[in-house]
């Protein structure tokens, strides 16, 4: 916005393109897409959108009332968080409470489940854009002929149960390789049997990310330190008693070549280590509840903004995306939900069972960034390079309505669309200006939630499916006869019929013109549509 200003002349034909090629954005193909796409239409009592505890519960629960239900979620395996997490309900392990509920899911008839299933928009009527993915994780031999399909989901009823994204933290140089977000590392650890690092360190201002540190232990990972920004906490207790906890501190900066190497603590501690797993807390998966331009709220006391009151017609709530932290609360949810939505159906309630589960605190405690060092980069949005210096830039020159501070900076407009870095961003903002978040306020999302591909939009619609040729009776027979056509709307029509010995076009039309005038000529008109005569005279 300040740069490439003068002279005007060079935008196009010298900044541009230099611009252009140092952005690193690749080129679009001009071939045809090689795949097929299709759309379809299904109805449903009940779309209950994400298949966490608190997604499954309430599915299961819809299915045994008699609703016809639909049990969406993005991911190839149901069970949203709770596969990455230790811990039980009603005296299962989660993976054994998961498996038990899918079974009994699959074997009811009123029941559909669509795993690789996004629901990527809300819009009027009651009508939900889910698009299924059915052929990018198979080999080519097994492949059906259609790659995607998108469904158009007309719901009576829904009951997002998205759960929550987790969000980082902005300190020096926190874009080397080896630096995760915790949870990513406790997924590999529980979903793939992989560990991140052979000396894991952990950062974290709430609870879960003392969580993750006991169930890495558990898992065999090596956990060298925990650091938390937070002073003592209940919660430290529970961590191995061999474990190194540095309680009230902070990263100061990182260090390694090709990825971390060490870490360097604000009370001036090193620790050598090759990964850092990083929890700045939890942002509820709310996108979905502002496509009819519902405004988030903020909580204080979870740090992060939850769904407003205005929600989509028929929108009902359940789990960690109404800011519920606990699998105990997400459960009680899920069950207030399905009860709610068989009222407004005009269903019977059905006995619900009383589950038991973890309800332990969430205990976040606000942190955004870390680090005093002015000239170090601490980056807040990590697709679009924006760092916090960036925002104290667009602050002190007054961008400092979230409107203008997204467009100035660039924040939460990468592929992301700034599911991790939106509320980071506005945190840092926050402090700049001295205000609460509330006040700094924060943008809505409209949809698709993630890409969807322009050839899913347009299905079978593509090439001649696209526009179909409309051909006349005569067609054939004009093809026979050497005619050349032209296009008529959707029509192609025959302009004149060639002879031997004929090279140019007016020669075949006054040859045409010349036999109908000295005999009898025949054209069909049919491109210009018909006439329907009706009534008792008509014969």
């Amino acid at each position: 916005y300040k740069t490439f200003m003068w002279p005007a002349a060079f935008w196009e034909k010298v900044y541009e393109p230099v611009i252009r090629r140092a952005a690193g954005l690749g080129a679009l193909s001009g071939a045809e897409d090689p795949s097929q796409y299709d759309k379809g239409y299904r109805h449903a009592d009940l779309l209950v959108i994400g298949a966490g505890v608190s997604g499954l519960l309430s599915a299961l629960l819809a299915g045994r009332a008699g609703l016809q239900v639909i049990l969406a979620d993005e991911d190839f395996r149901f069970g949203g968080n709770a596969l990455a997490m230790q811990g039980e309900i009603d005296g299962k392990l989660y993976q054994v409470w998961i498996d038990d509920t899918l079974v009994e899911l699959a074997n009811m008839p009123n029941v559909t489940l669509m795993p690789r299933s996004t629901a990527f928009g809300v819009y009027d009527h009651g009508i939900y854009g889910v698009l299924e993915r059915l052929a990018d994780h198979l080999p080519q031999a097994d492949k059906p002929p259609y790659r995607q399909i998108m469904w158009k989901v007309m719901a009576k009823r829904a009951i997002l149960a998205s759960g929550a994204l987790e969000r980082p933290l902005a300190f020096a140089d926190n874009d080397r390789p080896g630096i995760m977000l915790a949870g990513a590392v406790r997924e590999y650890a529980h979903r793939y049997a992989v560990a991140s690092g052979n000396s894991v360190a952990i950062m974290t201002n709430n609870d879960s990310g003392i969580d993750t540190a006991i169930d890495l232990t558990k898992a065999g990972v090596n956990v060298t330190a925990v650091i938390d920004s937070r002073q003592a906490t209940a919660s430290h207790q529970n961590l191995p008693k061999d474990m190194r906890l540095f309680a009230g501190d902070t990263i100061a900066k990182t260090s390694g070549r090709k990825r971390i190497s060490s870490l360097h603590l604000e009370s001036g501690a090193t620790l050598d280590v090759d990964c850092l797993a990083v929890s700045g807390g939890w942002s509820p998966t709310l996108h979905l509840t502002c496509h009819h331009r519902g405004r988030p709220v903020w909580d204080d006391q979870i740090v992060g903004f939850v769904p407003g009151h205005d929600l989509p017609p028929g929108m009902l709530l359940a789990g960690s995306v109404t800011g519920a932290m606990s699998t105990k609360s997400c459960l009680e949810q899920a069950v207030a939900a399905v009860k709610s939505a068989l009222t407004d159906l005009g269903k019977k309630t059905i006995s619900t069972p009383k589950l038991k589960a973890d309800d332990s605190a969430y205990a976040i405690s606000p942190l955004w960034q870390m680090g005093a060092n002015p000239k170090s980069r601490k980056f807040v949005d990590l697709q679009n390079d924006v760092t916090s210096k960036d925002i104290k830039l667009a602050h002190q020159e007054g961008y400092r309505s979230v409107e203008h501070l997204k467009r100035y900076t660039t924040m939460g407009m990468a592929t992301d669309q700034g599911k991790t870095s939106n509320v980071l961003g506005l945190g840092v903002m926050a402090e700049l200006s001295g205000r609460t978040i509330a006040e700094t306020g924060t943008t809505i999302f409209r949809p698709p939630y993630t890409p969807v591909p322009i050839g899913a939009f347009a299905g079978r619609s593509r090439g001649k499916h696209f526009r179909p040729t409309r051909l006349a009776p005569s067609h054939q027979w004009a093809e026979q006869n050497n005619a050349a056509f032209v296009e008529a709307g959707a029509w192609l029509r025959a302009q004149w019929f060639s002879r031997e010995g004929e090279s140019t076009w007016r020669q075949s039309v006054d040859r045409e013109v010349k036999a109908t005038r000295s005999s009898v000529g025949i054209c069909d008109v049919s491109t210009l549509g018909k006439i329907d005569i009706q009534g008792r005279d008509a014969t």
